[in-house]
């Protein structure tokens, strides 16, 4: 399954676009549509040069199938299109590693849909400052 225009849509709303590196509240390098790595998948630094939105389009897609790649690995339950597309939504903004911890995952690989949707709101409080509206999207 891939993410679908919705949930590509959703990223780019919530990260907004930056030609210019800046700092995120999770204290990374980010430019783009909140991409933190760069096109050799080396992390993004203070001095990465500017992105045209055509390469930034390309650094978000990078990151959106490396997303999927873990979501395609970590869970073995059922997902809607939307529900997956919300999950890369997730998984770009947290990490890959964040959402291999979580009790979101677990809760998905019971199948229980209900609890997951339920842990949404706790990542809006992270230390990595996500905001409540990304995950209210996410969860509608």
């Amino acid at each position: 399954m891939n993410i679908n225009e919705e949930g590509l849509q959703i990223i780019k709303d919530f990260e907004g676009f930056s030609s210019s590196v800046y700092l995120c509240p999770a204290n990374r390098w980010t430019i783009g549509y909140g991409s933190t790595w760069d096109k050799n998948r080396k992390p993004v630094t203070k001095d990465h040069p500017d992105v045209s939105e055509e390469e930034a389009e390309q650094l978000l897609m990078q990151e959106v199938y490396h997303s999927q790649y873990a979501i395609d690995k970590l869970l073995s339950c059922e997902l809607t299109e939307n529900m997956y597309s919300a999950l890369c939504s997730f998984v770009y903004n947290i990490g890959s590693g964040n959402f291999q911890r979580s009790t979101m995952r677990m809760k998905l690989n019971r199948g229980d849909y209900y609890g997951a949707s339920a842990e949404f709101p706790k990542w809006r409080l992270s230390l990595i400052h996500i905001s409540e509206p990304t995950r209210q999207a996410e969860i509608s």
